[in-house]
């Protein structure tokens, strides 16, 4: 009798074993599963070689472009900086504010032409501003109206320069402005600088205005 009563225990045993074992799998595993597969990333396409400047396929036809003409500028046998500059200038511009082809807030553009240190700073007072409200695209499902960069054009490039932690460094500071698909408020002019740093030039402040 004694030991039927402990075969007994051994299968309740076996068997609260399982539906744990199934339950574990069920709210780990399954659930998992059940979760739509992300439908939203993002491939770079093109890249240019030692700027780790890259194009990736979610990219505008106007980024496409100006991506193009920054890589025959640096391909060119001998680099004309000021061109180099304004090109830098416009992409960083058109990645930030053509919105709609990003993902969701934490997926700043224009962080690749920023100078390094600047890089963090950048991303969370983007995020916190400019991208607060921009709704998740993961699943792509979003019906939000975002702005898309149409048009831009440099107004003024001079040579002057920047104040970095005390020291005085040559400068491009460039204005621009530019248009959207649709106008829905967003900045249209800004002031950048870049510096150059071992012959790459990268964005080291930017000033944006309406």
């Amino acid at each position: 009798m004694q030991k039927k009563y402990k075969i007994i225990l051994s299968i309740i045993g076996i068997i609260l074993v399982l539906l744990i074992a199934l339950g574990i799998y069920i709210f780990f595993f399954k659930k998992d599963e059940e979760q739509p597969k992300i439908k939203n990333e993002n491939n770079v396409v093109s890249k240019i070689d030692n700027y780790n400047y890259t194009l990736d396929d979610r990219d505008s036809k106007l980024m496409q472009d100006e991506f193009k003409k920054l890589n025959d500028i640096l391909s060119a046998s001998e680099i004309d900086y000021s061109a180099y500059a304004e090109s830098l200038a416009k992409l960083f511009v058109i990645d930030l504010y053509t919105i709609d082809n990003k993902i969701n807030k934490y997926d700043v553009g224009s962080l690749e032409y920023l100078f390094e240190s600047e890089q963090e700073k950048f991303k969370t007072k983007v995020m916190d501003t400019l991208y607060e409200l921009v709704e998740d695209d993961s699943y792509k499902t979003r019906d939000q109206e975002l702005p898309q960069v149409s048009s831009i054009n440099v107004v003024d490039n001079q040579l002057g320069q920047y104040d970095l932690k005390g020291s005085k460094i040559d400068a491009y500071i460039i204005n621009l402005e530019w248009n959207y698909v649709k106008d829905l408020g967003y900045d249209n002019k800004a002031t950048i600088y870049i510096v150059n740093q071992d012959n790459k030039l990268y964005v080291i402040e930017y000033i944006p205005s309406k």
